[in-house]
């Protein structure tokens, strides 16, 4: 009997002592769901003064909203300098792996920042993500800032694209200066020349003629400079027109029929007639133009000039059937473009034969005042080429709804348009071959 009774009483004191256990353990979860934190939050915890293990949020309540938001990519470190929260740009531009910070300069600002809590921004170069070549790094700049009393922030923004396009800037400015420089400098000299000779009618006359051809190059180099402002933003356009192929294309050969004609040199237009293009008139006669005159410009005498159109499937080209695309080529039996000239020959004030160039009056900008119509268009201009043979040029436009007044009269689609085989050039001229 008092086996029974000892038995009874260390069951109810075992009792007592788990019912004890577990209200105090539920007073300290809900203690912490006061305070919005949890035990199995995986935070890292600490020691309070109550001697319990006190659980802290990762991040201050909102940041995390307020990082998804940013333009910039965000990186929270911890106390041990671990990753606590990073965006995906981060990720993707190779500054976070495996759960660290891959750049040890930011590492460093970030140790230094939770040391004394100053703010701090720096400009870093970064190596590329993917194993890019060290040579081309990113550009970014880095802020760090404390967050709380524990975490630290880091904001990196990336530089890369504005300081490209800075560096073109300040080529273009300085290739601007070097080309006005040339035919200013020239009329300034020739002016002193005529001033000279002012008793000799011969040479002022020689003198006068030059300054009119300097005259006509900066004059011709201030308009482009003026066309390449329109378009280099390659900006889609806001009212677009129909506008008729032809009509380019007779623009175009007007244009240069006085420089075809003093070097013997035919220029032939075929192919589908009746087309259309959507887009800005003048934009569009200023690149066919540019196309045909660089054709003739970089052409011997007696040869042929050959402007092609005809109407493409886009599947054909860009593999979707998002419409039809008016097809231009122009073709030479010119010198020809080299295989590295032809990476470059669309920027601005690149010329493949400077002296040819400067002795036809050539800027260097009409190829890249092309390459930006087409863009604006959302269109592509493409080079195929061959030393000693000649170049095609080829611009590839959505096309344009024919007016309705035009509609009836327009002529027949050709047969076999559709048909994706680059342009035939012309065979060389049997003087060359």
């Amino acid at each position: 009997m008092d086996v029974n009774v000892a038995t009874a009483a260390a069951c109810a004191i075992a009792g007592l002592g788990v019912g004890l256990t577990a209200a105090i353990a539920f007073r300290w979860s809900e203690r912490e769901q006061a305070r919005g934190t949890s035990p199995r939050s995986g935070a890292a915890g600490r020691t309070g003064g109550s001697g319990l293990l006190a659980y802290e949020p990762p991040l201050p309540a909102g940041v995390d909203t307020v990082l998804s938001v940013l333009r910039s990519c965000a990186i929270v470190l911890g106390e041990g300098d671990e990753v606590v929260k990073a965006s995906s740009a981060a990720y993707a531009m190779g500054l976070v792996r495996g759960g660290a910070v891959a750049v040890e300069q930011m590492l460093s600002l970030a140790r230094a920042t939770r040391r004394d809590g100053e703010i701090r921004q720096a400009e870093l170069e970064v190596p590329r993500p993917g194993g890019a070549r060290a040579a081309d790094p990113l550009a970014v700049s880095v802020r760090v800032a404390p967050l709380g009393s524990r975490l630290v922030l880091v904001l990196v923004e990336d530089l890369t694209e504005r300081r490209r396009i800075e560096a073109i800037r300040r080529d273009f400015v300085a290739n601007v200066s070097h080309e006005l420089k040339t035919p200013v400098g020239a009329l300034s000299l020739l002016s002193e020349a005529v001033a000279d000779a002012s008793d000799d009618p011969e040479a002022v006359q020689r003198f006068a003629g030059r300054m009119q051809i300097e005259a006509t190059r900066l004059a011709s180099l201030v308009q482009e400079i003026i066309d390449l402002s329109r378009v280099q933003d390659d900006q889609v356009l806001v009212d677009p027109e129909p506008v008729p192929v032809d009509e380019l294309i007779a623009e175009a050969i007007d244009r240069c029929r006085q420089p075809a004609a003093a070097k013997q040199i035919l220029i032939a237009a075929g192919g589908t007639g009746g087309l259309y293009l959507h887009g800005n008139r003048g934009q569009l006669a200023a690149a066919l133009g540019n196309l045909v005159e660089n054709a003739v410009n970089y052409s011997p005498p007696r040869t042929r000039v050959a402007i092609a159109t005809r109407r493409i499937s886009s599947a054909a080209v860009l593999g979707e059937a998002d419409g039809e695309l008016i097809e231009i080529s122009v073709t030479d039996q010119g010198i020809g473009i080299s295989e590295k000239d032809r990476e470059r020959i669309f920027e601005r004030f690149y010329r493949v034969d400077p002296a040819r160039s400067r002795a036809t009056g050539g800027t260097g900008l009409g190829l890249s005042i092309v390459k930006h119509v087409a863009a604006s268009h959302r269109g592509t201009v493409a080079v195929w080429s061959v030393e000693g043979q000649g170049s095609t040029f080829t611009l590839r436009l959505p096309a344009g709804q024919v007016p309705a007044g035009d509609r009836d009269t327009a002529p027949p689609t050709e047969a076999g348009e559709t048909d994706n085989t680059a342009p035939t050039p012309l065979p060389a001229p049997e003087a060359r071959s």
